[in-house]
């Protein structure tokens, strides 16, 4: 007897599973049409060969990246992780943002030099090497990039945190000191990937902690496909929680 409900819990556990994985495969689906719709007018985007998925970002995060740079025109941005956003970017910046600047962080030096290589970035798109450490953020071991702190001192409007490697928990927690540093007139708008994940889920609570104890007033929209992506924003770019 005990067997046979072991066996049917089991057995509603994948049902339940399965479900999940449906519906966040149908909501991948309408993203990806929803992507496919808000680019028809740029051409130049419509023929940028673009790996979505898997370790890449999802077409929620290329869907809200489009929806930022088309109506805000951000004049700067910081990226952390090379890859196919920074295709996305540096395209933009070639054809429409003619004034704007984009730096990636990227922890892996071969993979900037085959990335380069394959790809030409914009002469206003430039990359940061720094490489990984294994630090404790309270109290649990994560990566984050080695001086990160000296080699990122100008401040941006746009943050994509798409890099390092997730942690387990507290993962790509370099943002938040960036975060610590912003004034209460600070306008901004942050976009995190993979926060369906605890590590990333962590590190989104901890800058709504940082900026509510800064008193600086923001704005948050969770955005899900086969992945959740979460937008941070201050008053000026509030409606990128709703595109």
């Amino acid at each position: 007897m005990l067997k046979k409900l072991s066996n049917l819990k089991k057995f509603i556990a994948d049902i339940y599973a399965f479900q999940d994985k449906s519906l966040s495969l149908s909501r991948e689906l309408e993203w990806a049409n929803i992507y496919h719709d808000s680019i028809r007018d740029k051409k130049y985007l419509e023929d940028l060969s673009l790996n979505v998925g898997r370790w890449a970002a999802n077409y929620s995060f290329f869907y809200i990246l489009n929806r930022i740079l088309s109506e805000y025109k951000p004049r700067s941005i910081l990226e952390f992780g090379l890859g196919e956003s920074t295709k996305f970017i540096s395209t933009y910046l070639i054809h429409e943002l003619k004034e704007s600047k984009h730096v990636v962080i990227e922890h892996d030096q071969e993979w900037i030099e085959a990335f380069t290589h394959k790809f030409s970035i914009s002469d206003r798109s430039s990359v940061i090497h720094c490489p990984l450490v294994e630090t404790k953020i309270h109290g649990f071991s994560c990566y984050t990039y080695q001086d990160f702190d000296k080699k990122v001192t100008e401040d941006y409007e746009v943050y994509l945190i798409d890099g390092p490697f997730g942690s387990d928990r507290f993962s790509r927690f370099d943002i938040v000191s960036l975060v610590r540093n912003f004034e209460q007139e600070k306008e901004f708008i942050l976009v995190i990937d993979d926060t369906n994940r605890l590590g990333e889920l962590d590190t989104v609570n901890e800058i709504c902690s940082v900026l509510t104890e800064k008193k600086i007033n923001f704005f948050r929209g969770d955005y899900s496909g086969v992945k959740q992506n979460t937008v941070i924003a201050s008053k000026k770019y509030k409606y990128a929680i709703s595109f």
